[in-house]
């Protein structure tokens, strides 16, 4: 990570850096937010006391990196509105060296965090785009056991209620032998979301049980299961989607179409197809699946 210190005290600032670098960090020093506004860093330590600048404009141009301010007192001025314009956080002269480095730690992790975050919720989002429109009709209520054909249908279902109900997702496969502890470690915000119950012996479905009498939770699974809890079965009669059909070699084909269409140019599609683009044509005409322009 490169670090941008800036500072007008020299001194000062050639200390942090000093002591930063043997922590592997790569330092460049400014003595005002002006001379820094053309710089590439991955965080910036700000000192808020240097006559004559501003330091709002630095703040943000880079509010999306880690701004830590380096302040002399705390008031509006030097703390208050420069976390409004988007610095993260602020260290108090003279500080020691390990407090720093906590919170640039502290928030390397979140940023990676985030980052992870908005990966997992992008490909989440693009996998339920394409998931068919009937997994938006049936609503459920909490707790209860989710039978099911298609996975992705449920899955889309259980994440859109988390969401509007503001609750934190545990996900626990019952093939794992820490269920049971994840189970113990729940609040009023956390919903389970179950899997794998067939991985269970009849005495262990007892125990699973007993335990989600306790518990808030959504038990999924592709076949019927018998239990105290509410159940609601969420089939699709479109063998593509469907989980547990193997398909033909006509319905396989009108799957990719559906599926690549919009990604891959004829040749490619053809090629991976082992057809030629005339047969792919053909077989395009007769799903119906014509191509966007």
């Amino acid at each position: 990570m490169k670090i941008i210190i800036i500072e007008n005290e020299l001194y000062l600032a050639q200390s942090i850096a000093s002591k930063l670098t043997e922590h592997n960090f790569q330092i460049e020093i400014y003595r005002s937010p002006k001379e820094a506004m053309n710089t590439q860093g991955d965080v910036y330590l700000l000192s808020t006391h240097i006559p004559g600048q501003s330091i709002s404009p630095l703040i943000s141009k880079y509010k999306d990196k880690i701004i830590i301010l380096m302040v002399n007192y705390i008031n509006n001025d030097t703390v208050g509105d420069p976390l409004k314009w988007g610095a993260k956080d602020y260290i108090l002269k003279p500080f020691r060296i390990e407090e720093l480095f906590r919170k640039i730690e502290h928030y390397k992790e979140y940023q990676q965090l985030k980052q992870k975050n908005n990966f997992y919720q992008e490909y989440i989002n693009s996998q339920f785009n394409i998931t068919e429109s009937e997994a938006d009709h049936p609503t459920i209520s909490t707790p209860c056991v989710i039978v099911t054909n298609h996975y992705t249908m449920a899955d889309k279902l259980i994440f859109e209620y988390a969401e509007k109900k503001h609750l934190s997702l545990v996900f626990i496969s019952l093939g794992t032998p820490s269920w049971k502890e994840k189970l113990s470690n729940q609040n009023e915000n956390t919903l389970f979301y179950i899997t794998n119950f067939n991985c269970l012996k009849k005495s262990e479905r007892e125990i699973l049980f007993q335990c989600l009498s306790f518990c808030n939770f959504v038990l999924v699974d592709s076949n019927e299961i018998d239990s105290p809890f509410d159940t609601i079965t969420i089939n699709t009669n479109n063998k593509i989607h469907s989980q547990n059909d193997i398909l033909t070699i006509d319905e396989y084909i009108q799957f990719v179409l559906t599926q690549f269409q919009s990604q891959f140019p004829d040749t490619e599609l053809s090629k991976k197809l082992g057809m030629s683009r005339k047969s792919l044509w053909e077989k395009r005409k007769k799903y119906g699946l014509y191509k966007k322009k």
